[in-house]
């Protein structure tokens, strides 16, 4: 049941994250903008580590 409450906490943290992310996304300035660009800086990272990986793994299977 322990893990039950970890969850939850998990789970508040994540909707009160969002409510303070569209604050800052619909607010004036370059913070729409500096959202974006750091939203597209972790997608492009992630997506070169996953590739990265999957050669990784293809490497390890094909033996070579």
């Amino acid at each position: 049941m322990e893990s039950a409450v970890v969850l939850n906490v998990i789970v508040d943290n994540i909707m009160e994250m969002n409510e303070y992310f569209s604050n800052v996304a619909t607010g004036d300035g370059f913070a729409p903008l500096l959202i974006l660009v750091g939203t597209l800086l972790i997608v492009f990272s992630l997506g070169v580590f996953g590739v990265l990986t999957l050669g990784a793994l293809g490497s390890l299977v094909a033996g070579h």
